[in-house]
């Protein structure tokens, strides 16, 4: 089984002593990649739950660079020591709280590898609580004190409780760390030799609104904080009665307002500057290795990005207070990290992108790329718009994206192939939305593309809808714009786009009532030269009964093409635009139609209160069996009789202790089904783990609690025999696998013909995990009967199981 999709910007990530390595939580794992290549090179494998914190111990002599050590910690309550040049697991501490941030300072103080060693090493922790009850109005987060080297947890220490779990920011030298905590700032000094029980100080700075990040300075006692009204604060000095011996600096008591300009009431600190040029909140801070410059990032609204952010690198000089920009990497600014190379940093960018900076320059030699992050669009639109595109033949899945581009994605490699840029786009922060892409189609082979564009009326006037076609570029790497066409159905919506199996020709339906047939034209003579022309122009049109036309499908051969008017089945004869019979009658309009493999059958879905999942037989023009099934989506294999169904089960009524607010989240099921038998011959359930809501707070970007089958999509993907090694059946490898991919684009792929392996699932979480059947037999129960009852107090870090089961 093949997983992916994961996102590479939970957490900053850390580069190695050597800067050769770049080591990146992604998941449950850690993902270590090269700096020159931007290829992974190994993976830390071990954590049950995600890694929040990776902690590289650090060397001091050119000679033990070759060293490669690590700490991590993680959700599932573990921290664990790792060699990641094997990768090898040196320990595994438990604490059986979910750990949300971790700093260990001794490891930063020079001489700890060789010449001295404290007797003890400390981490100091931002945890959770293991259990939280509903009726907790005020759920407590602790910065706790754990002892490494004895693996167990200070007794009785605890530094800070707050609401929400807050990352620690240490200092370079490892001798201060601290945390935000709503409008206060608290501070720790780090004893020289600590213990257990030794006393640790602690200073609060003051502001008027709610602080959201902080920076120390590398050599100074400097601390630089951001807020969320986009002002930075300085504070110099900071620390100089309570950290340091007499309380007194330079020879004057510190408690004159007038001589500590900018602080508030008593804070311990010299001064107060404050720099305002920012719009929104500061979400990146970060001193320049020497401490000269600090950088700052700033999110500024980009309405031509659906309402999203693109993010500005303001560098300001610290001792002038002087500032200048960097050029707009066009996708918000997360983390900023740099390496013990002085010429090499890294910037994490919302888009699930981490881009390799030539320092001082800024200029990116190296990009990282994970799978793209889901694009929202205008609620009334949601419905109308394809998630995902499969080029079936070679591995890629293809979707949306903020930017008017459709990313191409190796389901196998687990990394971006390409990027086709549909709409030309401007950087104006200012432009609304205009321009909505709603429906992509590939040809079976992955050589042709066709995408709908809707222009969104102004003020009621002005819509347009465009339809385009693309052809691949050399060596299938990337799309060129063939054709445009202007209003192809009217002033109608585009319903679906299907290609031919085999031949340069593609269908468009329209809820207007009409469906087109489309033909790609040939060498023209323009301008005294012949050129290959790969125009499109319509070739056929036809309509039922004015009824609108709402999904579309060839036959395996290309000899027959569906279209379905509403409820009903039109076939048709796409040569001679002839119309050969109407089939069925359905409760609710069909959204979805595919032929299966080169048998005699179709399968339909439709939406609505009375959903239904539907066979059809063409040699005998009827229904061979139906179900009351809300099917999310519908993929068939391409060579073979089989169909898979992704089908959402009824909506959980109940919900369990950890929340009050009910989600929108889906139990799912995936069905096998092979042609003409009504049972299928293999199931897979998608479950959502019970992992409490806290587990997202440190999300850096905004991004939904519920993980689930809502939003969905399958599809049977040709075995690439390089990156497939496994699930091979009798020797042989399988037809095909099936790929399932979730509305947050995590996916895995799979095996469906060996029933005798059994699968483990995708991680997802939700937190709503009760589930109680709605009246009367619906989706799955309709073939199996009622579900049996869920136990809504599984343990946290149970994961759901993804499990075939063989046909009864």
């Amino acid at each position: 089984m093949i997983k992916g999709g994961r996102s590479l910007i939970s957490s900053a990530p850390v580069f190695s002593n050597d800067a050769k390595k770049l080591l990146v939580c992604t998941g449950n794992n850690v993902s270590i990649f090269s700096t020159s290549t931007g290829l992974q090179i190994t993976e830390l494998e071990g954590h049950t739950t995600p890694v929040t914190s990776v902690i590289v111990v650090p060397t001091f002599t050119p000679s033990s660079q070759i060293l490669c050590f690590c700490w991590t910690s993680s959700l599932d309550g573990t921290l664990r020591y790792w060699d990641f040049s094997l990768p090898e697991l040196m320990k595994t501490i438990d604490i059986r709280m979910p750990i949300f941030s971790m700093v260990i300072p001794h490891l930063l103080t020079e001489g700890t590898e060789i010449d001295w060693k404290p007797p003890t090493l400390f981490s100091y922790l931002s945890v959770g609580n293991a259990k939280v009850r509903h009726d907790q109005r005020k759920v407590h987060r602790r910065i706790l004190k754990c002892n490494l080297t004895k693996s167990r947890l200070a007794a009785g220490v605890v530094l800070a409780e707050t609401q929400l779990p807050e990352s620690i920011t240490i200092s370079s030298l490892g001798k201060f760390f601290g945390i935000p905590n709503k409008r206060k700032l608290h501070v720790w000094e780090v004893i020289a030799h600590d213990h257990e029980a030794a006393p640790i100080k602690r200073i609060t700075l003051h502001h008027t609104k709610n602080l959201t990040v902080f920076a120390f300075h590398p050599t100074e006692r400097i601390v630089a904080a951001g807020d969320v009204t986009g002002r930075i604060l300085i504070w110099r000095s900071f620390g100089s009665r309570t950290f340091s011996l007499g309380g007194l600096t330079n020879g004057r008591a510190m408690n004159n307002e007038d001589e500590r300009p900018g602080v508030r009431g008593d804070d311990d600190a010299d001064s107060c500057a404050s720099w305002h040029w920012h719009s929104a909140e500061v979400k990146v801070l970060s001193f320049s290795s020497d401490g000269a410059f600090l950088y700052s990032v700033i999110p500024f609204k980009n309405y031509f990005l659906g309402g999203g952010k693109e993010g500005v690198l303001v560098v300001w000089q610290l001792d002038t207070g002087k500032k200048k920009f960097l050029p707009r990497i066009g996708s918000p600014l997360l983390y900023f990290t740099t390496s013990l190379d002085p010429s090499l940093s890294s910037v994490s960018c919302a888009d699930n992108r981490i881009h390799l900076l030539k320092m001082p320059s800024m200029e990116i030699f190296k990009s990282i790329s994970g799978i793209k992050l889901p694009c929202s669009f205008p609620e009334i639109y949601e419905g109308l718009c394809s998630r995902f595109i499969f080029d079936q033949t070679a591995g890629l899945v293809a979707f949306r994206t903020e930017n008017y581009c459709i990313q191409f994605y190796s389901l196998f490699d687990d990394c971006e192939n390409f990027e086709v840029q549909i709409c030309e786009r401007n950087h104006q922060p200012s432009d609304d939305v205009t321009v909505l892409v709603t429906l992509m189609a590939l040809s079976s082979d992955g050589s042709m593309m066709s995408t709908a564009e809707t222009k969104l009326p102004e003020e009621g006037l002005g819509g347009l809808v465009c339809l385009k076609f693309w052809t691949s570029g050399p060596q299938s790497k990337g799309f060129s714009l063939s054709t445009i066409i202007y209003e192809p159905h009217r002033d109608a919506g585009i319903s679906a786009i299907a290609f031919h199996p085999t031949r340069h020709m593609a269908v468009s339906s329209s809820y207007g009532g009409d469906f087109k047939i489309w033909a790609r034209s040939h060498e023209f003579q323009q301008r005294e030269q012949m050129l290959e022309n790969p125009g499109w122009t319509c070739h056929a049109v036809g309509s039922y009964k004015k009824k609108p036309m709402t999904a579309a499908a060839f036959s395996g051969d290309g000899s027959v093409l569906a279209i379905a008017a509403e409820t009903v089945i039109t076939i048709w004869d796409p040569e001679k635009n002839v119309l050969v019979a109407v089939i069925g009658e359905t409760l609710e309009p069909i959204t979805m139609l595919s032929f299966i493999g080169n048998s005699e059958y179709l399968v339909s879905a439709s939406r609505g209160l009375k959903s239904q999942l539907s066979l059809w037989s063409l040699s005998k023009l009827s229904v061979s069996w139906s179900y009351k099934l809300q099917a999310e989506a519908v993929a068939c294999a391409m060579d073979v009789s089989y169909f898979a169904v992704l089908a959402l089960l009824p909506q959980s009524s109940t919900c369990t202790e950890l929340t009050e607010t009910k989600r929108d989240g889906r139990d799912g099921v995936i069905l096998l089904f092979k042609a003409g038998e009504p049972i299928p011959v293999a199931t897979w359930s998608i479950k959502k783990s019970n992992l409490p809501n806290l587990v997202w707070c440190l999300s850096p970007i905004p991004q939904k609690a519920v993980m689930d089958a809502n939003g969905g999509e399958l599809a049977f993907v040709n075995v690439n025999s390089v990156s497939f090694k496994g699930n091979v059946l009798d020797g042989k490898s399988p037809p095909a696998l099936l790929a399932y991919i979730n509305g947050d684009h995590e996916y895995v792929l799979f095996n469906p013909y060996n029933l005798e392996v059994h699968e483990p699932s995708m991680v997802v979480r939700e937190n709503c995990v009760g589930m109680e059947d709605e009246t009367g037999r619906f989706g799955y129960a309709s073939i199996y009967g009622e579900l049996p009852e869920f136990d809504v107090k599984r343990n946290q870090t149970e994961l759901g199981p993804l499990l075939p089961y063989k046909k009864p």
